[in-house]
């Protein structure tokens, strides 16, 4: 028997790295595409609604930034995992994305499926968000 997939919602403001998730979770076994959110305010909506398992979080969008709308979606839901993206190094992420909630961050030109894979299995242990 194969275990549930890992159901993920992906949330940027840009659409070309929605769609460049996408392709990178059908190549992901065990993942699959749960919806998207093009907002930090429509990302804890959809989270309310749609209890994926993970959420890919870009950092950098208009309203609640992502960081914020982590620490919403956790504080709500804290059975979800949130991995946030975005186009920083490791070293210069803003200094409260450390207390967000979030498990573990992926700049996005290095979202792969062994990546992702890796990141959902160490989700638990310390320092993925530390330099």
């Amino acid at each position: 028997m194969t275990p549930d997939p890992v159901r993920v919602l992906i949330v940027d403001d840009q659409a070309p790295f929605r769609l460049a998730a996408r392709m990178v979770l059908r190549r992901t076994d065990g993942f699959e595409l749960a919806g998207e959110a093009g907002s930090g305010e429509e990302s804890v909506e959809q989270v309310a609604a749609l209890a994926p398992d993970l959420v890919l979080m870009d950092i950098n969008m208009p309203g609640i930034n992502g960081i914020e709308a982590t620490r919403r979606i956790i504080e709500r839901t804290p059975a979800t995992t949130v991995f946030l993206c975005s186009t920083y190094q490791l070293g210069d992420l803003p200094a409260d994305a450390a207390t967000s909630g979030a498990r573990a961050y992926v700049n996005k030109e290095e979202l792969a499926p062994a990546v992702l894979r890796r990141l959902w299995t160490e989700r638990d242990g310390e320092g993925l968000l530390s330099p």
